[in-house]
């Protein structure tokens, strides 16, 4: 099928300008100033953005953690991210102890199997080396389209590994061209101080806060890039959460090295005081790294406008409320780590960061888009606007108002970490490779419309498909 997209205001991270956009299988073919094309479908998006489908590089969906599972599976976490603008993922592969890393992903391959609403990749999160998947499978990793490698460097007796195993890891990357992912905090420090809050008797939610100071989280941020230094390997910090951790990324991109860093929406508006909220509702705000103190959110909103952090994600990891969090009622460390928000980041990031001028639309589709996609293996097939691209786009009205309410998301979880929150501009059609995925406040496409994406190594471009 083929379609005209009319008359809107195309943003790319580098242009800005009115314009059309047509697509014939599945790709963007064309795009200028009033193209005499006949089309399947028109599209009139006078008076609307229209921007490349937004990618988040860092979401769990069905993901096993603390004795329970993510509420959201691929479908209905797919479903949320499409209406928020989202039509590529990277989700994370956790390779169970003892686990080769091929059964791993072809356990997470069958649970997107006929769900898939939006195209995906993943990422391996390395667990095991000694008694799991080797260094040898490891690397033939990147043959197969998986050409990122996450470590833990926290949750001591689940996910977390020593030293050796991510220097090992990072030493594979460095000769496989992945890139290396780490979640930058210090566990052994925090597994002592979780064990002395518990012995004291404090067990509310904003200890888990407490029990993870950010010097923590700036230590071992300053470990890995110092580790990946020798090693040779890029790197990218997931979820920077406060300054301690900004710092450190920040010298390394002054001297030219190859590390980057995300942060999240939730760091941006969420901060330590919601822990404390009465009744367990601080536990609605119980993610990791945790949120910190009032003062590190303008720190974060500098850092993404100045590129010392180069991508906005979700961390998209949910849990009831009511039945999965309340595991932890009388106990902050069995409250399962993660918040939702997939749906939510580009209304968030819009308002926030655009609408009040922190930074530009080009910035935003940058941070959104365009640098996840080329961090990830995945541009310029997704990412842009611009011929032989796949169409992913979103026609975007800058008027529309919204209401951000659990009433009306499509994620299964409970709560919303932005409950009540108006904003100004909201997706109003959303395609996926030429096919309307989302119009009308509606999903019009079946799930299984989804496709895994297999990446490029670091550094290098995923160019179109020559076939589908």
């Amino acid at each position: 099928m083929s379609v005209l997209i009319r008359g809107g205001r195309i943003i790319t991270a580098a242009d800005d300008y009115v314009g059309d956009v047509y697509v014939e299988d599945e790709r963007v073919t064309l795009v200028g100033e009033s193209l005499d094309v006949e089309a399947d479908r028109v599209i009139d998006a006078d008076g609307k953005y229209v921007l490349p489908g937004c990618v988040d590089p860092h979401t769990h969906l069905d993901m096993p953690f603390g004795g329970t599972v993510t509420i959201d599976d691929v479908q209905s976490g797919q479903t949320a991210a499409a209406f928020g603008g989202t039509t590529c993922h990277v989700d994370f592969v956790i390779q169970p102890p003892g686990s080769s890393f091929a059964a791993a992903l072809e356990e997470w391959q069958e649970k997107a199997s006929g769900k898939q609403v939006i195209d995906m990749g993943y990422h391996m999160a390395v667990t095991d080396l000694r008694e799991g998947g080797s260094l040898e499978e490891l690397a033939r990793l990147p043959e197969q389209g998986v050409t990122s490698y996450k470590l833990f460097m926290a949750y001591k007796g689940a996910l977390m590994v020593d030293d050796e195993t991510l220097f090992r890891t990072m030493e594979v990357a460095a000769e496989t061209g992945a890139l290396v992912m780490v979640h930058a905090e210090n566990g052994d420090a925090i597994d002592v101080l979780v064990k002395q809050a518990l012995a004291a008797g404090n067990t509310a939610p904003h200890f888990h806060a407490l029990t993870r100071p950010p010097e923590l989280e700036g230590e071992a941020t300053n470990r890995a890039i110092q580790l990946a230094r020798v090693a040779g390997a890029p790197l990218y910090v997931v979820h920077v959460s406060c300054r301690e951790a900004v710092e450190p990324i920040a010298k390394a991109r002054e001297q030219g090295w190859d590390v980057w860093g995300e942060t999240c929406t939730q760091y941006l508006f969420v901060d330590y005081t919601f822990l404390e909220r009465p009744n367990f509702e601080g536990a609605k705000y119980v993610y990791t790294p945790p949120p910190r103190a009032l003062e590190n959110q303008e720190v974060l909103w500098h850092a993404v406008r100045s590129d010392i952090l180069s991508v906005i994600s979700t961390d998209h990891c949910a849990f009831l409320w009511d039945g999965q969090k309340s595991r932890g009622k009388d106990d902050f460390s069995k409250i399962p780590n993660g918040g939702p928000g997939l749906e939510d980041r580009l209304h968030m990031i819009h308002e926030f960061g655009v609408r009040t001028g922190r930074f530009s639309l080009n910035r935003m589709v940058e941070l959104l888009s365009t640098n996840p996609a080329k961090l990830f293996g995945l541009y310029p097939r997704k990412g842009t606007i611009a011929p032989g691209s796949d169409a992913d786009i979103v026609v975007f009205d800058p008027e529309k108002r919204h209401l951000i309410s659990a009433a009306t998301q499509h994620s299964k979880v409970d709560y919303n970490l932005y409950e009540g929150t108006e904003v100004t501009g909201s997706p109003e059609i959303v395609l996926l490779r030429g096919t309307v995925l989302v119009e009308n406040g509606e999903l019009v496409a079946e799930p299984g419309i989804g496709q895994f994406v297999e990446r490029a190594a670091f550094g290098q471009e995923l160019l179109p498909a020559a076939a589908r």
